[in-house]
């Protein structure tokens, strides 16, 4: 992760008072292609995917570092009228009823459970080391939805910086091989970014 959690923390206290941001559009354009079933939202920051699942049935397990993050995401959940409630482990339980499951975890330190989730999402976070753990966690017939910076992003404003939380160019694409592509691109326009759909057969 780029940033401790204390500055994670005070960038997320410091947007509160902003409008929730929109979810990625990547997301929103797979949204129809994912199976049913739990969803885990690793770095979920305040929850715009995590909200935008939960709205459409779904059990969402939202994991992220960052107190404040959670904090407001709980908050949206309840204006919202979402099920939200806070938990210590990522166990994903297989609920079926919707709502958000809040996880506060160093995601450079935990250890995802093997098999229960039906969608995984990961948006601008990159930590190679998760990849295993990701791949082992997806349910069969589960899908994968991936989303980050590529070194091309040091061409553009914003965005990380560290080479060691850019993707290399085409590196997405073979990040993940027990895993099926069904979707990926790498885009160089006001952004550098790569995104990846995968199922596990």
């Amino acid at each position: 992760m780029s940033g401790s959690l204390a500055e994670w923390d005070d960038r997320h206290r410091a947007a509160d008072n902003k409008p929730s941001p929109e979810p990625a559009s990547f997301v929103t354009e797979m949204l129809p292609l994912l199976p049913r079933g739990p969803a885990l939202d690793l770095a979920c920051g305040t929850g715009r995917h995590a909200l935008l699942l939960a709205a459409r049935g779904r059990h969402v397990t939202a994991v992220d570092g960052s107190a404040a993050a959670l904090d407001i995401l709980e908050q949206r959940a309840r204006e919202s009228h979402r099920l939200a409630r806070r938990t210590s482990n990522i166990h994903g339980t297989g609920e079926s009823r919707a709502g958000i499951e809040l996880v506060q975890a160093d995601l450079e330190h935990a250890t995802l459970p093997g098999g229960p989730f039906a969608v995984i999402l990961c948006v601008h976070y990159l930590q190679r080391s998760l990849f295993p753990q990701i791949e082992a966690a997806l349910a069969r017939g589960g899908m994968l939805l991936f989303e980050t910076f590529t070194r091309a992003q040091l061409e553009f404003n914003g965005g990380p910086k560290n080479p060691e939380y850019l993707l290399d160019c085409g590196e997405l694409r073979t990040a993940f091989p027990s895993l099926r592509l069904l979707f990926y691109r790498e885009l160089r326009a006001g952004k550098g970014i790569a995104s990846l759909l995968a199922r596990k057969d």
